[in-house]
């Protein structure tokens, strides 16, 4: 017999601090269609291909296990019927997973064959807003998983997608700061508060100006944070540099002996001079390759004079080496 559910310790605020919220209106809050946990056998069901959490941490899995193993499952597994339109009790069918699966994993790891599930009524948009709901409801998620369950959330609720969420963020921020007409409408202004209430740890401005970036970060850096293998401000200081060997480089290092930040700081601040210098002066190498073989800037009296102001800043620049 699966163990009765065990009320949560967490504190109160905490735990509600996203259900207080009118993320879902009366018009689309989902259809409750069994309020008290119920046993499910684990292989009626099935994870969602839309979880917003990518990476589960080996170590913290094993620990869930461990527990699993020796107390059950405290907290019920939400879930939904997989198969639309058809009755739950029908044995053949199939729930699909929409919140718990580190839960659902250690399930399966610690050997048992049914756990406690609430089931709920839920169409897909619904679903998917549970998931990110309850992912961000805690506060493990990495930043990378946090910045794009956020966008997901925002795109769901304004029924856009990602990159339309980032252009309205940028529209609403030149509108606060005077720069420009605001043309995002009410409803949707509306929308984005909510939505940054009920997540509380984060305000919209800071969201755009912080977290959005840092999707823009490079690929390898990007899988190293939503790994778990580095901090934020690690990865920051580190994706400065833009060589991609040497780079590469300098985040297996510091993934490997755990460097500091300063100690990152301190590599990066003395390759990127190099990597500067050898840049500009490539730079210039091209440049005064391509310029030798313009027949145009040679016959434009224009463009000559032109030619002759930026010589002589130049020669002043290095008038006193030439000394």
């Amino acid at each position: 017999m699966s163990p009765k559910p065990r009320k949560s310790t967490q504190p109160s605020s905490e735990r509600t601090k996203l259900r207080n919220v009118a993320l879902f209106t009366d018009k689309d809050k989902p259809t409750v269609q069994s309020a008290s946990p119920q046993t499910l056998p684990l292989d009626r069901i099935v994870t969602s291909a839309t979880q917003p959490r990518r990476y589960f941490d080996p170590d913290k899995l094993e620990q869930l296990t461990q527990s699993v193993k020796e107390h059950g499952i405290l907290e019920p597994l939400l879930v939904r019927c997989a198969e639309r339109g058809q009755s739950p009790s029908l044995p053949d069918n199939k729930y699909e997973l929409v919140a718990g699966e580190r839960r659902y994993r250690a399930a399966t790891a610690a050997g048992l064959t049914e756990v406690p599930v609430i089931i709920k009524e839920l169409t897909d948009s619904e679903a998917l807003q549970l998931a990110l709901i309850e992912n961000l409801q805690r506060e493990d998620l990495n930043p990378v998983e946090e910045t794009e369950g956020i966008l997901q959330l925002l795109a769901l609720k304004l029924e856009s997608d990602t990159e339309g969420v980032i252009s309205l963020l940028n529209q609403l921020a030149k509108a606060q700061r005077g720069l420009a007409d605001n043309v995002v409408r009410s409803e949707q202004q509306q929308v984005i508060e909510q939505v940054f209430q009920g997540i509380g740890r984060i305000t919209s401005e800071s969201f755009r100006t912080h977290r959005i970036p840092l999707l823009n970060l490079p690929e390898d850096i990007l899988e190293a944070l939503r790994s778990g293998q580095i901090e934020y401000t690690k990865a920051k200081a580190i994706a400065q540099i833009k060589d991609e060997e040497t780079r590469a480089e300098l985040l297996e290092d510091a993934i490997a002996n755990s460097l500091s930040l300063s100690q990152i700081k301190e590599r990066v601040s003395t390759v990127k001079p190099v990597k500067e210098k050898e840049e500009l002066r490539n730079r210039f190498e091209t440049t005064y390759s391509v310029a030798s073989k313009s027949k145009q800037l040679w016959k434009d009296p224009k463009k000559r004079k032109k030619l002759e102001s930026l010589l002589a800043q130049l020669e002043k620049l290095i008038e006193v080496e030439v000394d």
